[in-house]
């Protein structure tokens, strides 16, 4: 199966028919149907490292101040108890935790809604453990590789550049605007994914202040490191969704196959 980083962004695009939301929908009419997803989101931190583990797992708005049509908003796709302990199993480096006190989050659903809008593919969501580095999540991303080959679709959802302080939130409707650190951290970033220089983005923060302003804590960035430790020798990477909202937030997407 191909792996996904999809730069999810406001929770409202999942409301709207927008060019992100197309973007994904492109995206999804070439992916072969997924035994099952698996999705890792900016928006599940954990001490330690979890795996949803229920059947049937709750649609998590998480989150304030949006209309009520948003929290209205169901993805009620089933849960795998087994898939959960297959991963689980398959993982050495950490001992992985089963959980029944999670579900999709915003970051999971807003996106997955519109690559399987019948909400008929089995789902799990994995947390990204807040203790620990960006090598540990790059090398945890590789010892996912086998469900790749089993027909699991891999998803990571965050955002590249993601300074919420910072946005200029009077020019969200302005097609593409960024601030100048903004455009040379994305183009940066961009290069280095098409270059296949994981190392260097491993240590993003040795890339310069404009990354260090683009990325002031790591959450919405570690997602893409899993999809980077997943990728494998000539693989190509697609980079779509490229563009900057509010200044300081980018919903760049990246698929890997």
């Amino acid at each position: 199966m191909p792996v996904l980083f999809l730069g999810h962004g406001n929770p409202m695009n999942a409301l709207e028919d927008n060019t992100f939301t197309q973007g994904f929908q492109a995206v999804a009419q070439k992916l072969p149907k997924p035994r099952a997803i698996l999705c890792i989101s900016a928006h599940w931190e954990t001490k330690g490292t979890f795996v949803t583990a229920m059947e049937h797992p709750e649609t998590i708005h998480d989150f304030g101040g949006f209309p009520q049509a948003l929290f209205d908003v169901q993805y009620p796709a089933p849960g795998s108890p087994d898939l959960a302990l297959e991963t689980k199993k398959l993982i050495s480096s950490v001992d992985i935790g089963l959980t029944e006190e999670w579900g999709l989050d915003h970051g999971c659903w807003t996106v997955v809604k519109f690559l399987f809008p019948n909400a008929d593919i089995t789902i799990i969501e994995m947390s990204i453990d807040y203790t620990k580095g960006p090598e540990f999540h790059y090398a945890l991303g590789k010892e996912l590789a086998v469900l790749r080959r089993k027909g699991i679709l891999i998803i990571r959802s965050g955002n590249t550049i993601h300074n919420l302080r910072m946005a200029a939130w009077d020019k969200m409707m302005t097609s593409g605007f960024g601030y100048d650190w903004a455009i040379t951290a994305n183009e940066k970033l961009k290069q280095l994914i098409t270059d296949g220089d994981h190392k260097s983005l491993i240590q993003y923060d040795k890339l310069g202040k404009e990354v260090q302003l683009s990325i002031p804590t790591p959450e919405h960035y570690l997602p893409l490191l899993y999809i980077l430790g997943l990728q494998e020798k000539d693989e190509k990477v697609t980079i779509f969704n490229d563009e900057l909202v509010a200044g300081s937030l980018n919903m760049m997407s990246v698929k890997i196959d």
